[in-house]
């Protein structure tokens, strides 16, 4: 993307608006759940957070459950396969497939990763990290301001977990996500828990990475717990945040603000009770924010 392409992505961006998550703390939707969300709306939850492809069918249960969840909370859609960083040509019929989802329910938000998942001819479906160079980062500004100008509208990019960095890596993670969002106007979905797991498996400094981020550029935190094994920290979204995570999530507080925080569980999902307390708690840390803020501004007054 040069000069003239950049300026002019930067200008599109600027008049649909930043892309920002709903205020408060949000769940995933999971399937599990449907019963519960399609009862009542549940208390202490403020919006949901859906993979959008499990919802790009033309009717089905799990639509009429997306639909019917939306008239009474906020969705965001979150992408987990067009593969931005990919070497072969946008996937344009998953794009499509994406805008139509986004006119069907008119989410708050749309997002997706900082990762490739395809080669010509073969789907890995996976988030695979990508090279953190001039020529990747190049590539996938192309990408995100292709991915905007089909949707037309501002998305979040997110940071993965990486079980692997590349000898020719010439960027951080954070540098890398801060050098995307300036050049195509897109805001970053900020994973802590990805963080602390980088941190773990290569000794990047998370503290050090959410610094290396503009303040305004974050739209959504992600939380979620992790796995330790005698090999390396694993990102599998199966337990409660760790007592870690819930540091560095104070961290990123105190440097973005009380920026709208999901609660990520995949892997062997508990009752729906479960992921509201982890959403309360994360709600907690924002109010003790606020207070602290509020309590320093009347004493400088």
């Amino acid at each position: 993307m040069n000069a003239a392409d950049r300026g002019a992505a930067s200008a599109v961006v600027k008049e649909r608006g930043a892309a920002r998550a709903p205020a408060g703390t949000g769940v995933g939707l999971r399937h599990a759940h449907y019963g519960v969300f399609m009862s009542a709306k549940p208390v202490g939850v403020d919006w949901v957070e859906v993979h959008s492809e499990n919802y790009f069918g033309d009717g089905g249960y799990d639509l009429h459950v997306l639909e019917t969840v939306r008239r009474d909370l906020p969705v965001s859609l979150h992408g987990v396969g067009l593969g931005l960083g990919s070497a072969g040509p946008l996937d344009t019929a998953h794009l499509g497939r994406l805008k139509r989802l986004c006119e069907r329910v008119e989410p708050a938000v749309v997002s997706e990763h900082v990762c490739w998942g395809a080669t010509p001819g073969h789907a890995w479906h996976d988030l695979l990290p990508m090279p953190l160079s001039e020529a990747s980062l190049d590539h996938l500004c192309a990408r995100v301001a292709q991915m905007q100008d089909g949707l037309g509208r501002t998305v979040l990019i997110e940071n993965v977990s990486a079980y692997v960095r590349f000898g020719g890596d010439t960027l951080s993670e954070a540098a890398f996500l801060a050098e995307l969002a300036r050049r195509t106007g897109c805001g970053v979905l900020l994973d802590v828990n990805n963080l602390y797991v980088n941190q773990c498996n290569h000794g990047e400094d998370a503290l050090a990475a959410m610094q290396a981020l503009p303040p305004g550029v974050v739209g959504e935190i992600h939380l979620a717990g992790h796995r330790v094994t005698s090999v390396a920290v694993i990102d599998d979204h199966g337990s409660r945040v760790a007592p870690a995570v819930w540091l560095l999530y104070e961290a990123a507080l105190q440097r973005f603000g009380a920026v709208p925080t999901l609660i990520e569980w995949d892997t062997g999902v508990p009752p729906v009770e479960v992921l509201i307390d982890e959403a309360r708690l994360a709600r907690e840390r924002m109010a003790q924010l606020a207070k602290r803020r509020g309590a320093a501004t009347e004493a400088a007054g």
